[in-house]
């Protein structure tokens, strides 16, 4: 896991530091390149990635969590890249058509990845990969 074992402001650091890194044009590895390619469709979030130090509480005027949600779109482009759990690549394409872009698919699914995490973490047990993908294609 690429982020295991990091706390919650070295995960926020990341992000910055990818963005910044672009915004000096500097070069960008594999990974900051995917983190970047997120923020860049959420200009909402580009002020708090450029302060040098953000709030330890940091919401976003809706009260959504940026982190989060930037977060769970790295996740789910992860998840669809290799298809796990089978079946979510197809999911994805008829979201993409039906709501005229990837990223729009992307912000339907994950309402439902954060649910499903939600549910798991609160039963202290294992996302079930077969519910979430019956949730998705409920969709």
């Amino acid at each position: 896991m690429l982020f295991a074992g990091q706390g919650r402001d070295a995960l926020r650091q990341r992000w910055r530091e990818a963005w910044q890194r672009q915004r000096a044009g500097l070069p960008l590895e594999p990974l900051q390149a995917q983190i970047v390619d997120v923020i860049t469709l959420h200009p909402e979030y580009h002020g708090l990635l450029e302060a040098s130090v953000a709030p330890a509480e940091t919401a976003a005027p809706d009260g959504a969590n940026p982190f989060l949600h930037l977060s769970l779109h790295l996740a789910l482009r992860e998840q669809v890249g290799t298809n796990r759990p089978a079946g979510i690549v197809e999911v994805h394409r008829r979201l993409a058509r039906a709501t005229g872009s990837a990223h729009a698919a992307e912000h339907r699914m994950i309402e439902v990845l954060a649910t499903v995490l939600w549910d798991a973490q609160r039963a202290g047990r294992a996302p079930d990969e077969s519910d979430y993908l019956e949730r998705l294609r409920r969709l």
